[in-house]
């Protein structure tokens, strides 16, 4: 059978070192060995050697790296902070290249068109919304990195095709050279920090993006926090092209929302382009900066005004971002299992009144630190996982509490208690504030478990 799959080329030959076999390293492994490179695969988990062919496999933490002409590593290992991984370290100190699969997909697609979209909060979303956008007006486009498909296991497209891929600091910190032709910024909030050092290494892993890969590259920059707005400042100065984005201010020459409305100002003179307020899958303020750097990527792609306002109205959402599972009794069932941090579930929180609200899981840096002002909101909280006890210290008496350490446990009070309590406008919320892995492998997992539960949910007699 003729492999239709990505040829990665000039590694014919030669040895890689692929190191982690999750999602993207398995098909890492995958392509080289179909582009005729020999490949040594390793991963420290015995899971995950298991799933690869036996014959690749090959212990990095002995490797002869003179024998060894690179070494491609998946997002989710160290390379700096806390400490590098020994592999990592060994490779660097041979003076050996260390790359990500989204280096080679760009060296395996040079005539392709790069839309590559970073943030602390929102990248999930934008990204399959300028997606969505494109194949609703018939462009060739693969969606993948950091979200749904590893960046290799997605389609050759040639000259026509757009890759629009979302990436991880931790995916930016692995690709040193530039691949986006258009490059998203959103926003940068504290997260990760023990992965970069700090808040310095952070904000400028996400910077990264920006590094201009020709003169016809565009920078996208939301400016609603402090670090990305001066990060445009800068990066304007030195000329760069950039259009920035706002949800919350008029911006010269970018494009913003105001009362609900998408402007275009990227030319000047304001034009009204859709209210946003009546697209129901892109609920909130931070959904509307997404909604605008869409736009601002899909603009400059060559789209015409009508062709983007129809892929935004018609597009469907992101599950575990705000998912509206079901309305029982006038109470909403809405999944954002996504929501790993503070500042994400704040996005959730913000857009609804009289929450119910499930927290809890492994504890980012700083807790609950920000969610004070919408503790009014609401009526009930109900705690999961490891950072139950430190949460219920944090909250104090905000709000009731009640201590449910497993998520079938806080569904099935939650919604007892929002049943009962019938408060207008109610919404029983997963909005965790905390990752998953203490109970879950992953948030897709932990969201998709609060979908069941509350599908199973009992209906009250009467409602309909």
């Amino acid at each position: 059978m003729t492999d239709l799959g990505l040829i990665i080329p000039n590694v014919q030959g030669r040895t890689i070192a692929v190191l982690g076999l999750g999602r993207s390293g398995a098909a890492t492994a995958e392509r080289l060995i179909a582009s005729g490179a020999r490949v040594l695969a390793w991963d420290d988990s015995e899971t995950a050697r298991a799933a690869v062919p036996a014959d690749i496999l090959f212990d990095l933490h002995g490797a002869d790296w003179s024998q060894i002409d690179g070494l491609v590593m998946s997002p989710g290992i160290p390379v700096t902070f806390p400490a590098p991984h020994p592999v990592a370290a060994a490779a660097r100190n041979a003076g050996k290249p260390i790359g990500s699969d989204i280096a080679l997909l760009a060296v395996a697609q040079p005539n392709a068109r790069f839309v590559c979209i970073t943030g602390t909060n929102g990248k999930s979303t934008t990204t399959t919304l300028i997606g969505h956008i494109l194949k609703a007006a018939g462009k060739s486009v693969e969606i993948g990195g950091n979200l749904g498909q590893a960046a290799l296991s997605l389609r050759p497209l040639g000259a026509e095709g757009i890759y629009v891929l979302e990436l991880s600091s931790y995916q930016l910190d692995i690709t040193p050279s530039p691949v986006a032709d258009i490059a998203v910024l959103l926003n940068i909030t504290p997260d990760h920090l023990d992965r970069h050092g700090g808040m310095e290494g952070y904000i400028a892993s996400k910077q990264s993006i920006l590094k201009p890969k020709g003169s016809s590259s565009l920078g996208i920059v939301g400016i609603d926090d402090a670090p990305s707005r001066a990060t445009f400042a800068a990066l304007k100065d030195k000329g760069r092209r950039l259009v920035p984005i706002s949800a919350e201010t008029p911006v010269r020459g970018g494009v913003y929302v105001r009362e609900g409305a998408l402007i275009d100002a990227i030319r000047g003179a304001a034009r009204r382009i859709v209210n946003l307020k009546a697209i129901a899958t892109l609920p909130g303020k931070h959904n509307w900066q997404n909604a605008a750097a869409a736009y601002a990527v899909t603009k400059a792609l060559g789209l015409t005004f009508e062709a983007i306002v129809a892929g935004l109205q018609s597009y469907p959402g992101l599950a575990h971002r705000q998912e509206l599972v079901t309305t029982i009794a006038g109470v909403r069932y809405v999944n954002d299992s996504k929501a790993t941090n503070a500042d994400a579930a704040a996005k959730a929180l913000a857009c609804y009144d009289n929450v119910y609200w499930i927290i809890g899981g492994r504890a980012k840096e700083g807790g609950l630190a920000g969610l004070e002002r919408y503790y009014p909101k609401i009526r009930h909280g109900y705690l999961i996982g490891e950072a139950a006890a430190a949460f219920a210290k944090q909250i104090g008496r905000a709000f009731p509490l009640t201590q449910c350490g497993a998520l079938d446990k806080a569904v099935a009070a939650a919604h007892a208690q929002a049943q009962r309590d019938r408060q207008p406008g109610a919404v029983v919320l997963l909005a965790p504030a905390c990752a998953s892995w203490d109970q879950f492998p992953n948030f897709e997992i932990r969201g998709q478990r609060f979908r069941e539960l509350v599908e199973a949910l009992p209906v009250p007699k009467g409602a309909a």
